[in-house]
C-alpha cells in the first residue's frame, strides 16, 4: 500500500479531476474548499455550499474534517460552526480499496466524501444524534415544517454567489497590509533637518 502522502495527493487529485470545483487554501495539501451542491429529491436541491475539508497527518487512515462555510440547516451539522458530526464519518469512513468481484475497486476517498457521503447525510439525517438540537426536533415533531426550514436556509444561505461571497479567514499579516497608513514621507520620517 502506498504511503500517506501518496494516498492524499492521489486523493486530491482526483477530486480536483472530477466535476468539483476544489480551492486550495495555502500551499499545503491539507486544507482546501470544496463546492458541494445540495441532491435532487431533498430539500437541499438548488443550494449550494462551500465545504472546509481538512486532512489529518494520519490521512487516509484517520478521516478528513468537513465543515459546511456557509449556513446550513440539519440535525447532524452544527449550526454555528458547520461542522458535521464526527461519528457519522468515522461510521462510513475506511481507509481501504475494496475489489469487487476481482474487476472493480472502490475506496472510501475524497471524491466519495462528496458522492456519496454527504448526499446521503443531507437525504437521511439522523435527528437521534444531533449537533443542531432546534433543527432534529423540529425534524421529528413536524417534517413538513423541517423541510420548509431547510428550504429557507438554502434561499438565504445557499445561493451560487453565497458559495463566492463567504469570506476567507485572514492572517494578521493580511489584516495589518490592509490598514490605511498615511503615506506622506514627512509624516513618517518628521521634518527635514535644514
Amino acid at each position: 500500500m502506498s504511503s500517506p502522502s501518496k494516498r492524499r495527493e492521489m486523493d486530491l487529485m482526483k477530486l480536483m479531476m472530477s466535476d468539483y470545483k476544489v480551492e486550495m487554501i495555502n500551499d499545503g495539501m491539507q486544507e482546501f474548499y470544496v463546492h458541494f451542491h445540495g441532491p435532487a429529491e431533498s430539500p437541499y436541491h438548488g443550494g449550494v455550499w462551500k465545504i472546509k475539508v481538512e486532512l489529518p497527518d494520519a490521512y487516509p487512515y484517520k478521516s478528513p474534517s468537513i465543515g459546511f462555510i456557509n449556513k446550513m440547516y440539519h440535525p447532524n451539522v452544527d449550526e454555528i460552526s458547520g461542522s458535521v458530526c464526527l461519528d457519522v464519518i468515522n461510521q462510513t469512513w475506511s481507509p481501504m480499496f475494496v475489489m469487487i468481484a476481482g474487476f472493480e475497486t472502490i475506496s472510501t476517498d475524497l471524491t466519495n466524501v462528496f458522492e456519496v457521503f454527504l448526499p446521503q447525510l443531507l437525504l437521511y439525517p439522523n435527528p437521534s444524534d444531533p449537533l443542531n438540537g432546534e433543527a432534529a426536533a423540529l425534524m421529528m415533531r413536524d417534517r413538513t415544517a423541517y423541510e420548509q426550514r431547510v428550504k429557507e436556509y438554502c434561499q438565504k444561505y445557499a445561493k451560487p454567489e453565497d458559495v463566492g461571497a463567504v469570506p476567507e479567514e485572514k492572517s494578521s499579516d493580511e489584516e495589518l497590509s490592509e490598514v490605511e497608513y498615511d503615506s506622506d514621507d514627512e509624516a513618517m520620517a518628521g521634518p527635514v533637518d535644514p
